[in-house]
């Protein structure tokens, strides 16, 4: 994560002109909310945050950090297929499925669930909110090891990154991620951690169809072939 998104204030910074539109009280969900930094953002600015996620650690770390700043939010530990179950149908102005999370969704049928559900929770003008890596760019570069080219401090820690990727032979076969972090002790000693994740990544255009298939008009998207990432923000009509 970049160093300018490692807080509240800088993560919500990203997605401005996307929020600054809203009035104070607007109904938020963010239904990945990783650590919590955008959902404690959002609450900052006087939005009715909701946030969930898949992972139990991940809804405690939200929690805690809205602690931490003294806002209210609610946080609960919800999985794309149990947003439905959860929420009531056109609840929220707003929601956010950001920092590459549509990805984990198994494959074409399970991302439009999970799609589906992101668009009847919208009201109607509402508008949804994804960020996504550029997968066209990683299946291109095939199956490899990107080591970091710089320590990275974290707190008091110093450590590289190292991403290990398995591309599949097929778009919707599932792919492999695995990330490990090199821990650099302050006497040299080198402690590493990991973890797998399965991914199953999908093109631009085929995101954009779904989302119409899904009901929700395409209003903006920042792709471009060359870059990274993009941004893709969608509007219940």
């Amino acid at each position: 994560m970049p160093e300018d998104k490692m807080n509240p204030a800088g993560s919500v910074a990203a997605f401005a002109a996307v929020v600054q539109s809203l009035p104070i009280g607007s109904r938020v969900l963010d239904c990945s909310c990783g650590t919590g930094q955008l959902a404690v953002g959002l609450a900052e600015l006087g939005m009715a945050v909701d946030a969930t996620d898949a992972s139990p650690g991940m809804v405690l770390r939200t929690q805690q950090l809205a602690e931490q700043h003294r806002v209210p939010l609610t946080a609960h530990t919800v999985a794309w297929s149990e947003l439905l179950s959860h929420f009531e149908p056109s609840t929220f102005d707003l929601v956010f499925c950001v920092g590459n999370s549509l990805v984990h969704a198994a494959g074409t049928s399970k991302r439009r669930s999970a799609l589906q559900a992101m668009a009847r929770l919208l009201r109607p003008g509402g508008r949804l909110v994804l960020t996504s890596r550029t997968w066209e760019l990683v299946r291109a570069r095939g199956s490899r090891m990107d080591i970091g080219d710089r320590v990275i401090n974290r707190g008091a820690v110093d450590g590289v990154v190292i991403y290990n990727w398995e591309i599949a032979d097929h778009w919707e076969d599932e792919h492999g991620l695995e990330i490990a972090v090199a821990q650099i002790a302050s006497d040299g000693a080198v402690v590493t951690s990991s973890e797998r994740l399965s991914i199953w990544p999908f093109k631009h255009d085929d995101l954009l169809a779904e989302l119409r298939t899904v009901g929700l008009g395409v209003d903006q998207s920042t792709f471009k072939p060359t870059e990274e990432g993009y941004m893709v923000v969608a509007t219940s009509t």
